[in-house]
């Protein structure tokens, strides 16, 4: 079998194509040898359908699960694709290591492997590994982390070629596939999936489920055997579950997908034990047709492993995330919609605006409301212009005064929607999504643009270009109210194509606007995925900013994303599901543990709530570049995140604890994480040996339900 090595931090990725060229399959993955050869003879199905496949095509599996079928006008749809040889290209540094997930179809002619964007680097060939080495790898086989490896397979019969890609990012291995129709005859795909991540060891699988309002509840489940499938059908990544797949275990494996528009994901474990995990976009009803010469790739999905468990494995999700994201200090904003909802008057705004400035917030933030024909959610969208009746002074008034608080000033958009009665829904009714000779669906009032339309999507960008270049605007919240439901011509690949003119929006957005920040937001949680985390610099997890409710979310969040991108505010909210009152110390303590906001109605608050809320954006200051950098572990009733030299603990009672200190009790001590023992620190006033705070704890006082601690190196 010849081999390739794809080293990472502290794990590898070992993929091999036995001398007969019909498959690719997984040698080993993690950070020791883990070997998942089957052994003994099969019977009554081909090999293919028991062997460790990477990427199995209809043709060559039968009975087990595929990730790829193609017909041909024949009415077959099978393939059988050999091997020819591997492909290798060397990007230079500056490329991002973010995935880029763009998919569709790319009339590009050339040979199969011809794939690469003017101005990348060209592929050439690289020599396998024919004989194993002491680890059963030949040096030639390595490929060095950033280097991306691709395995082509080709069916003459049909003229199709399949490319399987690989990279290796930190301890993180990203996977696409790429389907060259090299004939004379159309193609269709009926399944396209990324990958098929083969997991060693292991069968009780973590999943992310929830719905408005209760996003990124944990659950799992394990499977002796058989199939557990997730997914989204909305058009967008979805409230109901996110692309995430994950084992437990001392040494856990996870799977994520790149992936913006409708999505799958399946775990199964065959009847050997083996669990394989399949990754991709939805296929359609009518499947994506590919015309000669048209290259069809898949968005990117990505695979990790840690040998320090769960936790580990979210803080290898976490460093994979800031590799593709942009540095820069989180600034503390105040977002003005709990407040005043759709009643935006510039005065209100301003007095509002003046007490976030005295608790020291940076950024303000305008949201839903500030445009003509917005005075609910039944009009407006689409007629992007300045509300006068809102804003005597203009726009650029209101900013000014804001730059005279010494606040920087946000505005939010929802440039996808459309509502039935604005302007430009009577201009250009051809741009409203709909399926032929029906009504479009409509959602919250508002039906959808459809983004798969290059004009729609030039009108997008240049009305979010005209008011970036109009106006001073510093941040860009931007959301989405509703799914996609309207399939429109589904023969079109509507999915992928508004998904890549989405991408590319933001992408040119960043690009012509670098000092725009951007916030991802969809009725809260429904869009966040590594596609989107690429693109923008914070995204929303949840409507729902009780502060219990939302320390649950927030928890299974981290699982998958980075802090770094975890938008949360301090409100006044009751909970949805737990309604029990916190302090505001600990609602500022959760929020503190993201990229901190304040969405309360500060003409609310008496002057104590304003000194308790000045103090801790004080402190988060000291300290919010470490949130976004660090290395974050779970301490069970709280969360550490931990730098070279300083840690940030944040402590909170959840239960029915003893937080009025009415009955008797003692102490309970929290042991840390991820300090060095043989170092002394400073916890207040008070100094420690490092293995003292990791074996026995801090103390915490039962008489508050939260506590922010700062830990911190003295040696």
């Amino acid at each position: 079998m010849r081999t390739w090595t794809l080293r990472g931090t502290t794990t590898s990725y070992v993929v091999g194509v036995p001398e007969h060229g019909q498959w690719a399959q997984l040698v080993a993955w993690g950070p020791g040898p883990a070997p998942v050869e089957v052994v003994g003879t099969e019977h009554f199905v081909p090999r293919a359908d028991v062997e460790p496949l990477e990427y199995a095509v209809r043709g060559v599996r039968y009975t087990a699960p595929v990730d790829l079928v193609v017909s041909g006008p024949d009415g077959s749809d099978e393939l059988r694709p050999t091997f020819t040889h591997p492909i290798h290209a060397t990007r230079p540094a500056h490329l991002p290591h973010a995935p880029t997930a763009i998919s569709g179809v790319n009339p590009r002619p050339g040979r199969f492997t011809d794939r690469m964007q003017p101005g990348e680097p060209a592929m050439r060939a690289v020599h396998p590994s024919n004989g194993p080495g002491e680890d059963g790898v030949g040096p030639a086989g390595e490929v060095g982390v950033g280097e991306e490896l691709g395995l082509e397979f080709v069916d003459e019969v049909r003229g199709l070629g399949v490319v399987l890609h690989y990279r290796m990012v930190g301890d993180v291995v990203e996977r696409w596939v790429s389907v060259r129709n090299a004939g004379t005859e159309e193609l269709t795909l009926h399944r396209h999936d990324s990958a098929g991540f083969v997991v060693p060891v292991g069968n009780t699988v973590k999943y992310l489920w929830g719905e408005w309002n209760s996003e990124f509840q944990q659950a799992s489940v394990t499977l002796p055997r058989g199939r557990f499938t997730i997914g989204s059908a909305q058009g967008i990544t979805g409230h109901s579950y996110s692309p995430f797949l994950a084992t437990d275990g001392d040494v856990a494996y996870g799977v994520q997908l790149a992936w913006s528009g409708s999505w799958e994901m399946s775990a199964d474990v065959d009847t050997t034990g083996l669990l394989r995990i399949q990754a991709g976009r939805s296929a359609s009803s009518l499947g994506t047709r590919l015309g000669p010469g048209e290259t069809w790739e898949s968005p990117k999905a990505v695979g990790a492993c840690s040998a320090e468990g769960p936790d580990g494995l979210a803080r290898t999700f976490h460093e994979y995330a800031r590799t593709g994201s942009r540095k820069r200090v989180p600034k503390v904003l105040y977002n003005s919609w709990f407040a005043t909802e759709f009643d935006i008057r510039a005065e209100h705004q301003l007095e509002l605006a003046r007490r976030a400035a005295g608790i020291g917030v940076e950024t303000f933030v305008v949201d839903d409301g500030w445009f003509v024909g917005r005075s609910d959610d039944t009009g407006g969208l689409g007629d992007w212009e300045v509300d006068a009746a809102k804003f005597p002074r203009g726009l650029d008034g209101f900013i000014a005064d804001l730059h005279g608080l010494g606040l920087d000033f946000g505005l939010w958009i929802e440039p996808e929607s459309v509502s039935p009665t604005s302007q430009l829904a009577q201009e250009h009714p051809e741009w409203i999504l709909r399926t032929p000779g029906r009504e479009p669906v409509p959602v919250r009032n508002q039906l959808l643009l459809d983004l798969s339309r290059d004009d729609v999507a030039e009108f997008i960008w240049s009305t979010v270009d005209r008011l970036l270049s109009s106006y001073d605007i510093s941040y860009l919240k931007w959301d989405a109210n509703r799914p996609r439901l309207d399939t429109g011509d589904v023969r079109r690949d509507v999915d992928g194509l508004a998904v890549r003119n989405l991408y590319a929006i933001l992408d040119r957005l960043r690009t012509r606007h670098p000092d725009v920040s951007v916030e991802g937001c969809a009725g809260g949680g429904a869009r966040v995925d590594l596609g989107m985390a690429a693109r923008v610099d914070t995204l929303w997890p949840s409507d729902n900013t009780a502060p219990l409710d939302r320390l649950k979310i927030q928890e299974g969040f981290r699982t998958g994303f980075a802090p770094h991108l975890m938008s949360s505010w301090v409100t006044d909210a009751e909970g949805t599901h737990d309604g029990r009152q916190r302090s505001l110390d600990f609602r500022f303590h959760v929020a503190m543990a993201g990229v901190l906001g304040i969405g309360a109605d500060l003409s609310r608050w008496n002057d104590e709530q304003l000194k308790t809320a000045a103090r801790h954006i004080e402190q988060y200051k000291g300290f919010r570049e470490l949130i976004a950098e660090s290395k974050v572990y779970g301490l069970g009733p709280g969360v550490q995140y931990v730098g070279p030299r300083k840690s940030v603990v944040f402590l909170w009672e959840t239960g029915d604890g003893n937080v009025r200190g009415t009955l008797p009790t003692r102490p309970r001590r929290v042991p840390l994480a991820g300090l060095d023992p043989a170092k002394n620190y400073r916890v207040g006033e008070h100094a420690y040996p490092g293995s003292y705070l990791l074996q026995v704890g801090v103390v915490v006082d039962g008489s508050a339900d939260s506590h922010c601690l700062v830990v911190e190196s003295i040696d």
